[in-house]
């Protein structure tokens, strides 16, 4: 594969997988910050420029959720002002823009997995920026995939669900997990090999929204839980005896989640003639990475 790709914001949890796959066999520059910071567009500018790709992976985003209430003008800049002007320095390239957008621009009161073509709602910051920055892609390039995905965890970066349910477990007899929000747990690595297959063919046609998580649901109850049986057979080091369900009122934040998120995925199932590994087959493999690496 000849053509350059760029990806940007590859010091996150997708964006390192991503290196890892793609350098194998592809010529691929990874940028993150201070190189290209979205609350700084210049940034954004100056390296595609330079350095001319004909694909750009933009996995990078303003993701603290809470955080984002209190600071939603930096959120802006990054989930919603700077996707634009990737995709504004794309058209100029003629690269294509591959974009990771979420679950959480729409609003939970689905009974049914989510389309790519249903009515978006957010219910916080982070989310209505996401989306606003989804609206920037398509209003300026056509030549562009966005790619929502949900509930993503991996081996790398500081801190994700599957990390922080580890930490706490080997620090806690108990635990209390909320039981009344509902996705679909999707691993990091499944969303980059997701995009490395898409890549040979990307083209005008396959052009669009698509949703991509790993398969099946759960609640952040059931994924904890999980989480604590895989580990344990594993030999990870816990103290963990009990996972209380709770509610949402009882474990208040300053953003409101979507209480059902979950995304159909058959729309992309299509493309790559096949359905998305199962989430709890797929966190079992994490946490064997996981235990290798540390």
């Amino acid at each position: 594969m000849s053509k350059l790709i760029l990806i940007i914001g590859s010091n996150g949890q997708v964006g390192q997988e991503l290196k890892q796959i793609l350098s194998t066999y592809a010529n691929v520059i990874s940028v993150a910050r201070p190189t290209v910071d979205f609350a700084q567009p210049d940034t954004i500018s100056s390296v595609i420029r330079e350095k001319q790709p004909k694909i750009i992976i933009n996995v990078a985003a303003y993701t603290a959720v809470d955080k984002a209430e209190s600071e939603p003008e930096l959120a802006k800049a990054i989930n919603a002002t700077a996707p634009q002007i990737l995709a504004q320095e794309a058209k100029k390239q003629q690269a294509f823009l591959i974009h990771i957008s979420t679950d959480y621009v729409f609003d939970g009161n689905n009974c049914r997995p989510y389309q790519e073509e249903d009515q978006t709602n957010p219910l916080s910051i982070y989310g209505q920026t996401k989306l606003t920055g989804e609206e920037g892609i398509r209003e300026t390039y056509n030549h562009h995939l966005i790619l929502r995905t949900a509930w993503v965890y991996g081996t790398f970066g500081k801190s994700n669900f599957v990390k922080t349910m580890l930490r706490l477990g080997g620090e806690r007899e108990e635990i209390r997990v909320v039981a009344d929000q509902i996705g679909s747990p999707t691993w990091a690595k499944d969303i980059a090999e997701t995009i490395a297959k898409l890549i040979p063919q990307l083209n005008s046609e396959i052009a669009g929204t698509y949703h991509y998580t790993n398969s099946g649901v759960a609640s952040w109850y059931d994924f904890a839980v999980a989480i604590f049986e895989e580990a344990q057979q594993l030999g990870f080091p816990l103290k963990i005896q009990r996972v209380i369900p709770i509610t949402t009122p009882e474990y208040p934040t300053p953003a409101h989640r979507p209480s059902y998120s979950v995304l159909a995925c058959a729309k992309i199932a299509e493309i790559l003639g096949n359905h998305p590994p199962h989430w709890r087959q797929r966190l079992r493999k994490m946490l064997q990475e996981l235990l290798v690496s540390s």
